[in-house]
């Protein structure tokens, strides 16, 4: 007798699955504490993993020039059109982020409080910044936009949304 093999592709999980609501069925979906466990740095899911300590990474904001082409493509923070003025270091300034959370099936986190680059004088427009993890190599983060701004002998705030489940500045749905 001849034995046959059924195989199944399971389709790919995406940030957003589709879900069915049958009262009594199983449904696919990324589990809402990985997602947590992820901002918590607790999963590694690839050899290249350089984890060695146990406390929170350092990360920074760089200010990026309105002529900058700074976004989604972006793996590492350098310098390739960031602003440079008196008083701002190439670099930008340190952050923390507030203590990961989870609300239904959102994860989210946002920097603990508004990011402010003191007295500088920022001359030629600028639009945009980079939060990057300096601890693991300058890996990018994000890159976050707003109305081009110059400042003059001032301080420049980025303010924070609040830290929850619709309005975090890093949400995973």
């Amino acid at each position: 007798m001849r034995m046959s093999t059924v195989e199944r592709n399971l389709p790919l999980l995406r940030v957003r699955p589709r879900l069915r609501f049958d009262a009594n069925a199983n449904s696919q979906a990324i589990c809402t504490s990985f997602k947590k466990e992820i901002l918590n740095g607790i999963h590694a899911l690839s050899t290249t993993v350089a984890r060695g300590g146990t406390g929170a990474d350092t990360f920074k904001c760089a200010l990026f020039l309105a002529s900058a082409t700074r976004g989604a493509g972006d793996t590492v923070y350098n310098t390739t059109g960031e602003v440079s003025g008196s008083g701002y270091t190439a670099g930008g300034v340190a952050f923390t982020w507030s203590a990961p959370a989870t609300t239904g099936t959102v994860a989210y986190t946002t920097p603990s409080a508004a990011i402010t680059f003191s007295t500088v004088t920022l001359a030629t427009s600028f639009d945009a910044a980079v939060l990057y993890n300096s601890t693991q190599g300058d890996k990018a983060v994000m890159v976050v936009t707003f109305g081009a701004t110059t400042v003059t002998a001032g301080d420049f705030t980025l303010n924070m949304p609040t830290n929850d489940s619709s309005t975090a500045l890093l949400r995973l749905n």
